[in-house]
């Protein structure tokens, strides 16, 4: 009995033995030197997203199977990687947590194996998968095998894709073809003065182009929310960042089968809010912050806007009604107008398909004069790019609620979730213009010849656009025809979205069978 016992005690001594050498598969030097940076280790990321004590790590004994370049001299256990599954504010999630002390935390054979085993686990549990990114690239010592690695994390994330909730925290180096895997994820979150994406780095670019530029200018945390819109948030650090991850998960339901998550409503559903009604300037050229509105529906005024950075003159982010999670998109007057470009167009469309695909509902805020205007709008292709957002909002199934503020002209009108492209219920306040242009653009052409006769063109114009105005630059001409289901006073503008969305929740809108639509990409 004593040397069964003894036996078993060796076998839980290297168990222990192996477990240890597994949580500190890092040198000591590459360890203090991420301590010295003020940067967390890859296995204290995925405990601190998750709650506390709820991670629980998988595939922490693999090891990496290369045997050139004396490979076979170093094999950490658990490779370059951490995985494994917890909890978020109790719901399940999937985590893969890129470690930067092994192997400058390049991807190997192993290291893409453990990231495909979680993300296939994610998807057949019907669970979040969150992902970590923080490496060198491909492990040049295993050649095309890091890179087939790659390519198997890609396929699965456009399987994953409209599925199951896909998060890219980019917590450190992301380059090469590395990038592609956050950007086909839904949201991607970096980290100021520590994170940065790039197909090619600095010196390539410099070899092949002459430019001189910075690892923060050319795909920086700043360079990315602002300029090319790939990252949707920043955070100040990285304990900041985890946590803004979590917030976001809160508002997104655990797959396409699931609808958005409920909370419990603290803010009354009957609130009216007077400041509305004074909000929207009476000089209609004059601008005002759309998010004072949005803030003033919403529960508790908590709303987290994503991509604030990119595209400002256009708003979307997450939001509850009586704690109902919603999507919110809305023209923003006091950026560029509130006018659709290119860059609001991208942004909003693929927001409003990320809501769609996940059963959250979308309120529209409308102030749109139009599409921007100018050579460089068409020759960029606005037409297609605008044609993005007119078809996100047209195959979105989820219950679609629209209040315009003031102006709707135009296309853009159209555009910006209207009754005729399947909205549920359209409001307007009294401040609203629904027409096809401003007044005076509309009185320059329609009364063109009659003002050329006129003995005082200019008196005669302010008479027409006067007369225009009256009967057009209001919602009634819309409301007559069923365009505007009510007129609304804005201070009733919260509970008439609540009662609105409640209603619309059972919504059933079966659509023709397809492969898939041919959105104007």
């Amino acid at each position: 009995m004593s040397d069964a016992h003894e036996t078993t005690q060796a076998k839980l001594e290297r168990l222990r033995e192996l477990r240890n050498k597994a949580l500190h598969a890092g040198s000591e030097g590459a360890v203090q030197k991420r301590r010295d940076e003020g940067l967390l280790l890859a296995r204290e990321r995925a405990e601190k997203l998750c709650d506390p004590g709820s991670f629980v790590e998988l595939d922490r004994y693999v090891r990496h199977r290369e045997s050139n370049f004396g490979m076979m001299d170093r094999r950490p256990y658990g490779d370059a990687v951490v995985t494994g599954y917890g909890t978020v504010f109790g719901r399940k999630v999937f985590v893969f947590s890129q470690d930067f002390t092994v192997f400058g935390g390049s991807l190997s054979e192993v290291f893409a194996e453990k990231i495909c085993k979680v993300m296939d686990l994610a998807v057949k549990y019907g669970c979040p998968v969150i992902g970590i990114n923080d490496s060198g690239g491909a492990r040049i010592q295993e050649g095309v095998v890091s890179l087939a690695g790659y390519a198997e994390i890609f396929w699965r994330n456009v399987q994953a894709s409209g599925v199951v909730p896909q998060i890219s925290l980019v917590m450190g180096p992301c380059a090469g073809g590395a990038v592609y895997s956050p950007a086909i994820t839904d949201f991607i979150f970096m980290v100021e003065g520590s994170s940065y994406m790039f197909i090619t780095g600095p010196d390539v670019v410099k070899t092949v182009t002459g430019e001189e530029v910075t690892f923060e200018e050319l795909g920086g945390a700043a360079t990315h929310a602002a300029k090319s819109g790939v990252a949707q948030f920043t955070s100040a650090d990285e304990e900041a960042c985890l946590e803004d991850a979590r917030y976001l998960i809160s508002f997104l339901p655990q797959n396409n089968a699931e609808k958005a998550p409920r909370t419990v409503a603290t803010d009354s559903p009957l609130r009216e809010d007077p400041e509305l009604d004074t909000l929207v300037p009476d000089n209609p050229n004059k601008p005002y912050d759309m998010h004072d509105v949005i803030r003033r529906v919403i529960d508790d005024r908590e709303f987290l806007e994503v991509a604030e950075r990119f595209a400002t003159n256009i708003i979307t982010g997450f939001a509850r009604l009586h704690g109902h999670a919603i999507g919110v998109v809305g023209n923003q007057p006091s950026s560029l107008a509130g006018v659709l470009d290119i860059d609001a167009s991208n942004k909003a469309a693929r927001f409003v398909r990320t809501c769609d695909a996940f059963n959250i509902p979308l309120v529209t805020f409308v102030d749109v004069p139009g599409f921007l205007p100018g050579t460089e709008q068409e020759w960029g292709g606005i037409i297609r790019h605008g044609a993005k957002l007119l078809y996100a909002y047209a195959e979105a199934t989820v219950p679609k609620l629209t209040v315009i503020t003031r102006k709707a002209y135009g296309g853009a009108y159209d555009v910006m979730s209207s009754k005729h492209i399947r909205a549920d219920f359209n409001f307007a306040w009294p401040t609203a213009e629904v027409a096809v242009m401003g007044p005076e653009g509309a009185v320059n052409i329609v009364f063109r010849h009659e003002l050329d006769d006129a003995k005082d063109p200019e008196a005669r114009r302010a008479e027409l656009i006067a007369d225009y105005k009256e009967r057009f630059a209001n919602p009634y001409t819309a409301a007559e025809r069923g365009y505007v289901d009510d007129v609304i006073e804005p201070r009733r503008t919260r509970p008439v979205l609540i009662d609105a969305l409640e209603t619309a929740l059972t919504k059933a809108e079966p659509r023709p069978k397809r492969k898939h639509g041919n959105i104007p990409l």
